[in-house]
């Protein structure tokens, strides 16, 4: 049993200062009247690591040797330095703290609204003469063009997770599933019993004096209650500081009036059942106007946002949400104040595509969680695919759906023994071992603390042993959500590349016989950051797979494939130094089809502000996402703008297919950030002939408007076209979510399912390539390209390649190339609409003739080729 113990009064305190939200304020700051000043930062997670900083700091160790060994922010590797900075382009939060500071001083720590602490030292003038203007590049996240709102903690997974860290815990819980899962409990129960006896809570007086630590205490609780999903409990916590507000600190109103309209309006969605059954409620824009059947809450909301929005009328942010409750009611947008209207035009799709419908409970993929892990394969080899699905609450289980190939599904979770597995943030396959069944890889951690990884053997009888211990996997224990399965040596087994967040990357070199080793340090690619993705493909069609390692506030790393189990950073020649600093998902695909990977890195501001000005149209503060075109010569273009993608979209999941099956790649982007205020429509991304990208979310009908995570594109009932699969949840249980199936209507273009089998290449084919040369009956033809892998870094396609056609499309010939044998194999006379397996050196390849089946509808889904 783990010995529980009682919080400190000084724990308290760092509860209480981790969840305020009412100062500072994300209102445009004033600038400094320095034009430039040379500076050194510090970025640490906790303010419990910025004090310890502070302390060794006192005691005479040096700035720059701390930010080294301490600095989560990518001038760490250099003593913290940023250089000679223009203040007034500092975020707002660090030009306050100048205003205070003067040559060799060091600042307390401040508080960052996007998360961590920094610490500030302004150099000596000595020391600044020899200091050079900071390079943009280096000092980003610090920077913004203009002020970037956040929306306020309204979620409580930070002092959950404080509580967690703060425990006693038994040696070796970071390998104990089940024990993290009582931790997880035990340390939230205790806190809140803490907390709530607290005299900052039980004293129901209050003076000017004590105002401000009482409402801090009252914002804590309620955090912790709103991380459970007790919204009643909390929005008490956060009426009792707005009453305490109100009579000492009226300057504290305008920020609690903007969580309290965030609490009721999660609320109202969770008394009426939109989180368990979404349907058409949580889809924007509404296709047609309805009502919540309980009311009173989103009434409440919108009194809570109308009063911040008197105050601060230009809050788009507030407005968005303010929008959203009046949706709730049936009056978006006629009933909508017309001077805090956000139009449905805004939103529109300037394409038609035909509208998805989701039917995940139809079909009886009944998962319900928070964020997590998505696959879809096929795990028992009955030309069937599976559905798995992960959880990230250390108690939430593990899902296996399997495909009854009747068009539903049955829940096996218990008799596969994936029921066992808990937690988990991403999910991916791979035949490690070259069986023949696909295996699973889970990763644990991110955003948390370090966690054990589950390697997970198919048995080939529908049923998984946990080896992680045995394969050399198990430890040590990392915060990722980041990896890649990919043959790095070419020698048919298949190796794997982990990013992890503040830790060295790691790569596991698969030596044959169901075990790994850490190359990582050897290979030159044991490099260090806040690592969000790392993504694998042979950019320079060398016959090698190489790296990209995206990361979040630091720089991201191109790692090229020397040929001897070694790697080079090129980045800075390959012309990605300039990617989102803030960034998470990325991932290669040829989205122009010309044979060559390109690259996709969205970048990730936690700001519905942001969002909604580009929607809007207006110019933004943060990054947007970038899309790279691979020149053919070792280097990228940034041709982001002229391909309609320069838009602030705050992507987490992300993954590609070819929804319409003309042959050209398009993208979905889970949305979202862990506050209750962030509330966006999901984002479907069409490919236009490989020229630019269309927003096609409103007519598609699949823009939830919860927060979306892991992805996946996937012909589930075998008809010719790719269905959309969505993993959505927050990371707390009160931001629990059904899963979403969103069943694809069909179109009238040609496609090609092909499976490939790798011989000399490991099993799964992972990294061979397809080309598919196509002429239509006007005797144009054109090549479409796929590389076989799981697509996207959050979410998991199947590795059976489905290739759109286009429009009476004929195929003219089908090469594979396997890179790992250096062998092409090249048919003719290959039909459409029909599902092939290739197998490595063989002279033919194989038909399929797996069951065809509908989803939720009776009979297959349309599909004008049909044979």
């Amino acid at each position: 049993m783990v010995e529980r113990r009682a919080f400190s009064a000084q724990f308290l305190s760092i509860l209480v200062a981790v969840s305020i939200c009412v100062f500072p304020s994300s209102a445009q700051q004033p600038a400094p009247s320095a034009s430039r000043v040379a500076l050194r930062i510090i970025v640490v997670d906790s303010i419990q690591q910025a004090d310890q900083v502070l302390e060794r700091l006192k005691k005479g160790e040096g700035f720059a040797a701390l930010a080294a060994e301490t600095s989560t922010d990518a001038t760490g590797q250099n003593g913290g330095l940023m250089g000679k900075v223009d203040a007034k382009t500092l975020r707002s939060e660090l030009r306050e703290a100048l205003k205070v500071l003067k040559p060799g001083d060091t600042s307390k720590p401040i508080r960052l609204l996007s998360g961590g602490y920094a610490i500030l030292n302004v150099l000596s003038a000595s020391e600044s003469a020899k200091i050079p203007n900071a390079s943009t590049a280096h000092i980003l996240p610090m920077t913004a063009t203009g002020t970037i709102r956040y929306p306020p903690n309204v979620v409580g997974k930070s002092e959950a997770d404080l509580a967690f860290r703060s425990i006693a815990k038994p040696s070796g819980w970071e390998q104990n599933l089940p024990q993290l899962c009582e931790l997880r409990q035990q340390s939230l129960t205790t806190m809140i019993d803490q907390m709530s006896r607290n005299d900052l809570i039980t004293d129901v007086h209050s003076t000017a004096e004590s105002a401000f630590d009482q409402i801090e205490a009252h914002y804590a609780l309620a955090n912790l209650y709103a991380f459970q999903g007790t919204m009643d409990l909390a929005i008490g916590q956060w009426e009792a500081a707005y009453r305490i507000a109100a009579q000492n600190l009226p300057a504290a109103m305008t920020e609690l009036e903007e969580a309290l309209g965030i609490a009721y309006l999660h609320k109202s969605e969770m008394d009426n059942g939109v989180y368990l059954n979404p349907g058409e409620l949580c889809l924007f824009p509404p296709l047609h106007a309805s009502r919540f059947g309980k009311t009173a809450d989103s009434e409440k909301a919108i009194e809570y946002f109308t009063r911040y929005l008197n105050g601060k009328p230009d809050a788009l942010d507030v407005q968005w949400l303010l929008n959203l409750a009046y949706m709730t009611l049936g009056r978006y947008p006629e009933g909508v104040p017309p001077q805090f209207l956000i139009p449905p035009s805004a939103f529109a799709s300037k394409e038609k595509v035909a509208r998805f419908l989701d039917v995940a409970p139809q079909i009886g993929i009944n998962a319900f969680g928070e964020s997590g892990g998505l696959i879809v394969d096929d795990f028992e080899n009955d030309g069937l695919l599976d559905v798995v699905t992960s959880d990230l609450h250390q108690c939430g289980s593990m899902h296996f759906f399997h495909n009854n190939g009747d068009g539903t599904f049955t829940d096996r979770s218990k008799e596969s023994g994936l029921a066992s597995q808990l937690g988990g943030f991403n999910l991916i396959q791979a035949d490690y071992n070259n069986d023949g069944c696909l295996d699973i890889l889970v990763l644990r951690g991110a955003w948390e603390f370090g966690q054990r990884k589950s390697l997970l053997r198919n048995n080939c009888d529908g049923t998984f042993t946990d080896v992680t211990k045995q394969s050399g996997l198990s430890e040590p224990a990392t915060s990722t959500q980041a990896a890649v399965w990919t043959d790095i040596d070419n020698d048919g087994f298949i190796d794997l590349v982990v990013a992890n967040e503040n830790a060295p990357m790691q790569l596991f070199r698969n030596r044959g016989d169901g075990t790994f080793e850490d190359i990582a340090a050897a290979a030159g690619v044991n490099r260090a950051g806040f690592a969000k993705a790392v993504v694998a493909a042979d950019y320079d069609n060398d016959g090698f797979p190489d790296l990209y390692v995206s990361v979040m506030n630091g720089i991201h790393f191109l790692y090229h494939n020397n040929h001897n189990g070694t790697f080079t950073e090129v980045s800075n020649p390959a012309g990605l130094r300039s990617v989102p600093w803030q960034s998470f998902p990325a991932f290669f695909f040829d989205y122009d089809n010309d044979g060559w990977p390109d690259l996709f890195v969205a970048s990730y501001y936690a700001s519905v502000d942001e969002s909604i000005r580009s929607y809007l149209g207006l110019d933004p503060n943060a990054e947007t996402m970038k899309l790279y075109k691979n020149m053919h010569d070792g280097t990228f273009e940034d041709v982001t703008k002229q391909v309609g993608l320069d838009k602030v979209v705050m992507a987490m999941g992300a993954n590609f297919g070819d929804i319409d099956n003309d042959g050209y790649l398009d993208i979905y982007l889970g949305t979202g950030s862990p506050s209750y205020a962030s509330v966006l429509p999901n984002v479907l991304l069409r490919n236009h002939d490989g020229k630019f990208f269309v927003d096609v979310t409103a007519s598609s009908g699949t823009g939830e408007l919860h927060k979306g995570h892991a992805v996946s594109f996937a012909d589930l009932g075998n008809h010719g076209s790719v269905d959309l699969l969505e993993a959505i949840g927050g990371v707390s249980p009160g931001d629990s979510h059904a899963f979403r199936v969103f069943r694809n209507p069909g179109s009238h273009n040609s496609w090609l399912n092909v499976k490939l089998m790798g011989v000399h290449t490991n099993r799964a084919a992972i990294g061979a390539r397809i080309k598919v040369t196509v002429e239509n009956d006007q005797h144009e033809k054109r090549k479409i390209f796929r590389t076989v892998g799981s697509g996207g870094s959050f979410g998991a396609s199947p590795l059976a390649q489905h290739i759109g056609l286009g429009k009476s499309a004929h195929i003219d010939e089908l090469e594979i190339w396997w890179p790992t044998s250096g062998t092409r194999q090249t048919f003719a006379n290959v039909g459409n609409d029909q599902f092939l397996e290739v197998t490595e050196f063989a002279k033919d390849y194989k038909r399929l003739a797996p069951r065809v089946f509908g989803l939720g509808v009776a009979g297959p889904a349309p599909s004008k080729h049909r044979e």
